[in-house]
């Protein structure tokens, strides 16, 4: 009997575990055992055997930016000549591109740019709704959200995140959270903020009736504690938020992947596969008030997110038709709707195609295929 096993006992008993056993089981190299409890404890909550995934655009609408994080490759300063900021008329084609092809959600981000003002945003937004009235705007990190906060003439946080949700913010992405912990915060990227004002936004949004999802970027020379507390963290919010009879579910899904080193500014060692396993397992015993968890393809490839499916998570995330910040960074994985299929169908399950709010939309049966092919593109 391993040390680990009264832990997933106790998890699969639907008790909750404590901090320490988090962080004992982010210690445990039991990787295997951690997915199969993982695995039992997703089919609780997904007896079905259906992975789901979205058809969805990333659109990085400016790459200038004042906070500088050392992990990033995707960012330009203010100052430099390769900085840009679309003009609207091609954040609309690039809307169109996906509703073409049956897009449902727009993942609209970038840096944080201290020349763009809040009317920047609220009227980008009334722009999209009146011409797509019915895609789904899932945009907006923490970190630009206290941007506009920082340029909006003196609004508070809850009247930033009331006047974007009027006009037509649907729901907010995790990123940004990297290390919910302030000292590894500090190290990477001294001017984005503390942890508190991460969760601050994300409460905010919360309060308001948006759905939000949470995330962890971890191999940042964070110690298994700060892992631990991270999920503690977003935990203890989910509680709050449950509890609280807000109109939103709080995180609808967790999504982890690990830092990606090239062309950084930061020189740490890539987090190897299994490494990447453990945590998806860990976070779906730790986190049992979540419901959904993204397989993270984009940063660790189809193959391995494919093996994720058996440790944890039940859905395969975006077919990201175009992402620019992880490929910033060297990491490219193109993937189109008929690989995700394969995919999907070769561990086992079945594929359907779901909304931001993870409705299922379209179930795909054995014989079929994509109607159109996504490749993500730089």
């Amino acid at each position: 009997m391993s040390a680990i096993d009264p832990i997933l006992d106790k998890a699969l008993r639907g008790e909750r575990i404590n901090m320490d056993e988090c962080m004992e089981l982010l210690a445990s190299d039991a990787i295997e055992k951690m997915g199969h409890t993982a695995n039992q404890l997703m089919l609780r909550r997904h007896p079905d055997p259906i992975t789901t995934f979205v058809v969805g655009r990333n659109v990085n609408y400016t790459n200038i930016c004042d906070v500088y994080c050392r992990f990033c490759a995707f960012y330009r300063s203010p100052k430099s000549g390769e900085g840009y900021v679309l003009d609207d008329n091609t954040i609309l084609q690039k809307i169109q591109e996906t509703v073409d092809v049956g897009g449902t959600e727009i993942l609209m981000q970038g840096g944080t740019n201290p020349d763009l003002p809040f009317t920047y945003y609220t009227d980008l937004l009334r722009k999209i709704k009146v011409r797509f009235p019915n895609i789904t705007m899932h945009s907006f990190s923490p970190a630009e959200i206290m941007k506009m906060k920082d340029v909006s003439d003196g609004l508070s946080l809850d009247q930033v995140v009331a006047e974007l949700k009027a006009a037509g913010l649907d729901s907010l992405p995790g990123g940004g959270a990297e290390i919910l912990d302030d000292r590894t915060r500090r190290k990477i990227s001294r001017l984005k903020g503390s942890w508190t004002e991460w969760m601050d936004v994300m409460k905010s949004a919360h309060r308001h009736g948006m759905n939000t999802t949470a995330t962890m970027v971890y191999g940042l020379g964070e110690s298994i504690e700060e892992r631990a507390l991270h999920l503690l963290r977003v935990r203890d919010a989910q509680d709050e938020c449950i509890s609280s009879g807000y109109d939103s579910k709080g995180f609808l899904a967790f999504i982890s992947w690990p830092f990606q080193p090239d062309n950084t500014n930061l020189k740490l060692e890539k987090a190897s596969p299994e490494e990447y396993l453990r945590i998806v397992a860990v976070s779906r015993i730790m986190l049992d008030n979540i419901d959904n968890f993204q397989s993270s393809w984009v940063t660790m490839g189809p193959e391995m997110g494919k093996l994720s499916l058996q440790y944890g998570c039940n859905d395969f995330g975006s077919t990201m038709i175009e992402e620019n910040v992880v490929s910033a960074a060297g990491t490219t994985h193109k993937v189109n709707i008929d690989l995700i299929l394969k995919l999907i169908r070769e561990a086992g399950k079945i594929p359907a195609q779901r909304d931001t709010k993870y409705n299922i939309l379209r179930m795909y049966n054995e014989s079929d295929r994509a109607d159109k092919d996504f490749v993500m593109q730089n």
